[in-house]
Order: structure tokens, then C-alpha cells, then sequence
């Protein structure tokens, strides 16, 4: 393009380097594949004297190779899953099956463990780690589409069902499972309009297709107590077409499903055959009662639509409930003013006051008689009770700390969409075990600040601790799993690979940043610490550890209980989660609060001459994790309907999991900013 190869004029020196630098032997392999891509679009020296010059220019263009790299590559190839796919008329559209799913059971099943059509060989397609921990299991279809072509009752395939596989289908349907496609990356959905507002209708997707239904007095022709299967599916693929771009382009998949007793006269002749029940007005729901014949069928229609590519998601990520998330925010916002305005009183009136009492040089005799938090100086930097610990936990919280603000960044970046399943367990999981180095260094250096010498030990409980809980829950849920034969078990493989990430990558990051830790010199206490540890007096009740504890914990629940009923939702209901822009802000709100809420109690103990703060800090923040778990029983038992004992298991053993990893990130943001207002305040003082 005249209009790319002037902009490339500037890079020429890197661009005549480019076949210098991919010959390098020292050049990465991936980099060098990436590089490849890209270079048709750029005119490349094929001479001889033209490659001498290249390897002139090579030094002096290095550092413009990654800009160069970034503008081609950019230019040259779409990443997976994101890049548009034409199809011309009569193309073959390939239908994926996924899995089934229940809300009921939470156990998902491949799709092939229910006797439905299969293709001559099942083939697998290739999944990510959160696919994977998720229960996807995503392989090839029997069925045959085409573009623009149109197909009325088609028959898929007959099958002779026994008394046993139509037992499987009938507990299936009554344990509400539905059906999971994929076609062209798009979910199949369920369409159905919303008309809370009669002048302006939204159109919405629920994921997947029922099974089947239970028959009721309100179907015609079913009974009550009978399961039915749902045999014939209407395709609706919608398509987009533009001068921009040669053929047409998938936005849209729905699947209408109903039951049909077909017959047909004669004999059977497969694809032949002619059925007389397709369009019958007469036509009886196919009941699962009994063994018998199952004839599988389905039409397709194709709609055009004014739906961009670029938008297609947008049905399915449709949030209806806006005005409940900014209630959400606002009422978050409304408890950190409340936070707020208290340590701005604290600070500016209470704090100031004390400066001037303690720092005033003619007050001698009265700041022998001193009251309040000065007289705790000689003993507020002591090391806690189990320092090892506290610093264990600190590290771990880190990590979770960094793992959380980077996935939330690149999620509200968009970098982690729903049209690349799994891509955010994937990202979080891999953000978790990249993220050891802080974590180590964290740990390693608060374990030094407070006097402790088995810096071996730190560095093994900091790697292994809480990773080795979150295995030895998970891998016993996993039993009861793989007992249930669902597909939501973790593979052996998978396991093993969990396994390489944790001891592999992420204990060897958690050493690294232990050897920064401990080599970084401790900082210079602002006051020193008394050889002899001065007796703290008695409490009244309110000041009690249980009591302030347990109080401060509410405000940081409070601030994100509303948009907790949304992330349990979407996990639970299985809907898909999309406003991050929200989410981000109930992160910082949820940071602030806890930062405040532990400013306040730490004051407060400290006036009341009770200089065991450091533990203290890290629970009355992480506290509102247990409200959080109390929360998610009250979910339980109100908005699901999980009746069977390895559901149950499931459902509060991941929430255990993630009440922990709430824990480690409340409490350590308490802590250090607890610790920074300590270390302020006692930096502000002159003490003799």
C-alpha cells in the first residue's frame, strides 16, 4: 500500500536488518516466527551486497527491531479467535458440541455421555487450562450446515434407545440440564424478549438449550411427572454482509428446541426418509418413559443482519441490571466518605492535638504524666506472636494482591472477553504463580523487619501453604468429581501440569524475590524498642480483639456485598460476567476501606495502651471474609436449588477457597496500610 510503505520509510535501517537479525542464531525462536509473519508486507533485501548491508545496519537498528516487530505484526495477522471468518455461500459452517450443564447439580457432562448422534470418529478440540478446570470439553458434530442454505426437519439420526439410556436422559432432563454449542466461537443461546418495558423490548440470550421439560396440565399433549425430550432443534444462524469484505459473516446462533414424536410411512431410509410428523399440527412431544425409537431432527434458517462482527457479543453480554450496579457503587462511596471524614478527624484534630501535647518543649512536667497512644513507643515496633507466620500470610497476600490488579486491568482492557473461553481462569491462575516474586520478597523482608532468622522455612511456607491447601481441597473435590463421571474432573494430565506450574515456576519465583528480601537492609525504627515489654491494661469490652475484630470487618463487606451477588450469579447460574469497569471500581473502593477501617481500630487500641497491633491489623480488615462465606451460605439456601450432597461439597468447598483468598487480600491491605500509619505517627513524635 503506497500509504504503509511511506510510513515505513523511517524504519528502513530496521526493516533491511530483519533478515540479519532472523538468522541470528542467539535470535528467540518465537520472536523470530512472529518477525516471519510479517515480513511480506516489507520490501526484504535478496542480494547479496544488499544482505552485506544489512548486517552493517543491524547494530544500529536493534533498537528499533521491537517497534518495527510490533507495527508489521500488527498489520500482518489477527490473533486467534479474534479474527473475522467469511464464508461464501454453500461453505460448510461446522457445528461444535460442548457440554451439558445444570444449575441444579453444578456437575457438567460431556456431551456424548448421553446417547445422542455422534460422527463416524469423536475428535477433541484443543483447550486451554480454564477450559479445562471449567468442564468444557469441546469436540466435533454430525451435523451438516452450509451457508445460506436452508433446511426443514432434516433428520440428524434414529436411534433404538434401552431402558437405561432413556433413565439417563429422563434424571438429565430433571436435574434441568441444558446444552452447550459452539459455532464460529459464538455460545448457543436461547433467545427471548424482555418486555419490562413495552416501548423499548430487549432482546436476551440465555445460554445454551434445555434438554428437555417436564410435562405439565399447561403443555398440550403431556402429562404431569413425565419428562420429555427435546429431539428437534430450529437453527437460527444470523449473518453480515458488507462491500468491505467478500461473503458473509456469522453474528448470531440461536437454537429453538422442541419435542417430536415422529413417524413416517414405509420403510426407513435414513436421510431419505419421509417424516409425517414435520409440520403436523397433531404432532405429540417425544416422552422418556420408555425404551423406544428416537429419531433425531432439525431445521436451519438463515437471517441477515445489520449486527457487526465487532458487536455480535453484545447480545449475550447485555447487563439489564445498570441502575442495581450503580447502587451498588453508590453505596460503596457513601462508606468511604463515612471512613473517610473519620480519619480525617482523626488525623487533623485528634492526631494534631497530640502532636502539639507530646512535642510541646515547656510541657515537661505534664508529659511526664502522659496518657494515650505515646506511651506505647517503647514497645509498638515489638515483634508479634508468630512472626513467621504474619509474614507467611502477608506474602501470600501480595501475591494475590498483584494477581488480582493486573487480571482486573487487562480485563477492563478487554483483553480477557468471553468469546476466548477460559482465557480469565487462565490468565488469573498464571498471574497468580508469576507472581511468587513479589510474594517472596514481601514475606521474606517483613520476616527480617522482624527479627527472624529461619529464613529457609519462610521461604517454603511462603510457597507452599496456601497453594497446598487450595491443591488439597481441590483434588479431594476432584474425587467426588470423577465419581459422579463428570467432565467437570480434572485429568491426571492437567493435574500434573498444576503441579509443574506450582513447584516449576512459581516456588523458584518465590525464591528470587526471598534473595531480594533478605539482602535489602531493615528499615530504621522510628522509636526505639524497650528490653522489657510494658504491661498492657486492662480492656474494656468494645476494645476486646474478638469484639473490634469481628466490628471491622462489616464496612469492607458492606462496600462489595452488592456486587458479590453478581460475580456468585454468574459463577453459579452460569451467565456470563462482563463489567469489570464496575468491578474495578469496587476494587478501589474496597482498598480504601479497608485501609481506613484498620487506621481507625489500630488508633483507637493504640489510646487504649494496647500495642499488640500487628495481628490485629491483618485480621480486622480480613475479617469480612468470614462475612463473605456467611454471605455465600445465605446464597445457597436462597437462590439455588442444589439438592444433592456432591453439589453441596462442590459449592462450599470453592467457596472456602475463595473466602481464604479474600482473607489474604482484605488482611494484607489492612496491614500495610495499618503499618504505614503506625510508622507515621511515631515518626511525628519526640521521644527522649
Amino acid at each position: 500500500r503506497p500509504k504503509a510503505a511511506e510510513s515505513a520509510r523511517p524504519l528502513e535501517p530496521a526493516v533491511n536488518a530483519l533478515p540479519a537479525l532472523l538468522s541470528h542464531p542467539c535470535f528467540p525462536a518465537v520472536f523470530r516466527f512472529t518477525l516471519s509473519l510479517s515480513a511480506p508486507l516489507f520490501p526484504c533485501p535478496s542480494t547479496p551486497s544488499a544482505m552485506q548491508r544489512a548486517r552493517r545496519s543491524a547494530p544500529a537498528a536493534g533498537h528499533l527491531l521491537l517497534a518495527c516487530a510490533a507495527l508489521h505484526s500488527a498489520e500482518a495477522f489477527y490473533l486467534p479467535g479474534v479474527a473475522p471468518r467469511e464464508y461464501a455461500d454453500g461453505d460448510r459452517v461446522e457445528i461444535k458440541v460442548n457440554k451439558l450443564s445444570s444449575t441444579k447439580t453444578q456437575l457438567p457432562y460431556e456431551y456424548y455421555a448421553l446417547p445422542f448422534c455422534q460422527p463416524e470418529e469423536v475428535v477433541y478440540v484443543a483447550e486451554n487450562l480454564g477450559e479445562l478446570l471449567r468442564g468444557d470439553r469441546i469436540m466435533n458434530s454430525h451435523y451438516e450446515l452450509k451457508m445460506g442454505v436452508e433446511e426443514t426437519c432434516k433428520i440428524l439420526c434414529r436411534k433404538e434407545l434401552t431402558s437405561a439410556e432413556v433413565g439417563e436422559f429422563s434424571t438429565r432432563i430433571e436435574e434441568d440440564y441444558r446444552v452447550h454449542w459452539v459455532m464460529d466461537n459464538l455460545p448457543s443461546a436461547t433467545k427471548y424478549v424482555d418486555e419490562t418495558n413495552p416501548a423499548k423490548p430487549v432482546t436476551i440470550y440465555d445460554l445454551g438449550f434445555p434438554l428437555g421439560f417436564r410435562g405439565s396440565t399447561d403443555i398440550p399433549g403431556t402429562k404431569a411427572g413425565i419428562n420429555y425430550l427435546n429431539n428437534h432443534l430450529l437453527l437460527t444462524i444470523k449473518y453480515h454482509k458488507d462491500e468491505s469484505f467478500e461473503g458473509s459473516r456469522i453474528v448470531g446462533f440461536e437454537v429453538e428446541p422442541s419435542s417430536i414424536r415422529h413417524t413416517f410411512n414405509g420403510e426407513w431410509k435414513k436421510a431419505d426418509t419421509t417424516l409425517t410428523s414435520c409440520g403436523a399440527s397433531s404432532s405429540f412431544p417425544l416422552a422418556m418413559n420408555a425404551a423406544g425409537e428416537v429419531i433425531f431432527t432439525y431445521d436451519v434458517k438463515w437471517e441477515s443482519s445489520e449486527i457487526k462482527w465487532a458487536s455480535r457479543w453484545d447480545t449475550y453480554l447485555l447487563m439489564g441490571d445498570e441502575q442495581i450496579h450503580w447502587f451498588s457503587i453508590i453505596n460503596s462511596l457513601m462508606i468511604v466518605l463515612f471512613l473517610s471524614g473519620m480519619v480525617a478527624m482523626i488525623m487533623m484534630r485528634t492526631l494534631h492535638r497530640d502532636f502539639n501535647r507530646y512535642n510541646a518543649i515547656d510541657a515537661a512536667e505534664e508529659v511526664e504524666e502522659e496518657t494515650g497512644w505515646k506511651l506505647v513507643h517503647g514497645d509498638v515496633f515489638r515483634p508479634p506472636k508468630a512472626p513467621m507466620m504474619l509474614s507467611v500470610l502477608v506474602g501470600t497476600g501480595v501475591q494475590t494482591f498483584a494477581m488480582s490488579v493486573i487480571t482486573m486491568v487487562f480485563a477492563v482492557l478487554g483483553f480477557l472477553s468471553p468469546a476466548n473461553r477460559g482465557g480469565l481462569m487462565t490468565a488469573m491462575l498464571l498471574l497468580f504463580v508469576f507472581m511468587g516474586v513479589p510474594a517472596g520478597y514481601a514475606s521474606s523482608f517483613l520476616h527480617k523487619s522482624l527479627k527472624g532468622v529461619e529464613w529457609k522455612k519462610n521461604i517454603v511456607l511462603t510457597s507452599c501453604l496456601f497453594p497446598g491447601v487450595v491443591f488439597v481441597i481441590f483434588f479431594t473435590l476432584n474425587f467426588f468429581v470423577w465419581g459422579e463421571k463428570s467432565s467437570g474432573a480434572v485429568p491426571f494430565g492437567t493435574l500434573c501440569a498444576l503441579l509443574v506450574l506450582w513447584f516449576g515456576i512459581s516456588m523458584p519465583l518465590v525464591f528470587l524475590g526471598a534473595y531480594f528480601g533478605y539482602r535489602r537492609k531493615p528499615l530504621d525504627l522510628p522509636v526505639r524498642v524497650n528490653q522489657i515489654p510494658r504491661q498492657v491494661p486492662e480492656q474494656v469490652w468494645y476494645m476486646q480483639p474478638a469484639f473490634s475484630v469481628t466490628v471491622g470487618g462489616v464496612l469492607p463487606f458492606g462496600a462489595v456485598f452488592i456486587e458479590l451477588f453478581f460475580i456468585l450469579s454468574s459463577i453459579w447460574l452460569h451467565q456470563f460476567y462482563y463489567v469489570f469497569g464496575f468491578l474495578l471500581l469496587v476494587f478501589i473502593i474496597l482498598i480504601i476501606t479497608c485501609a481506613e477501617i484498620t487506621m481507625v481500630m489500630c488508633y483507637f487500641q493504640l489510646c487504649a495502651e494496647d500495642y499488640h497491633w500487628w495481628w490485629r491489623a491483618f485480621l480486622t480488615s480480613g475479617s469480612s471474609a468470614g462475612y463473605m462465606f456467611a454471605y455465600s451460605a445465605f446464597y445457597f439456601f436462597t437462590k439455588l436449588e442444589i439438592t444433592k450432597f456432591v453439589s453441596a461439597l462442590l459449592y462450599f468447598g470453592y467457596m472456602f477457597i475463595a473466602t481464604i483468598v479474600f482473607f489474604l487480600l482484605t488482611g494484607t491491605i489492612g496491614f500495610y496500610a495499618c503499618y504505614w500509619f503506625v510508622w507515621k505517627i511515631f515518626s511525628a513524635i519526640k521521644v527522649d
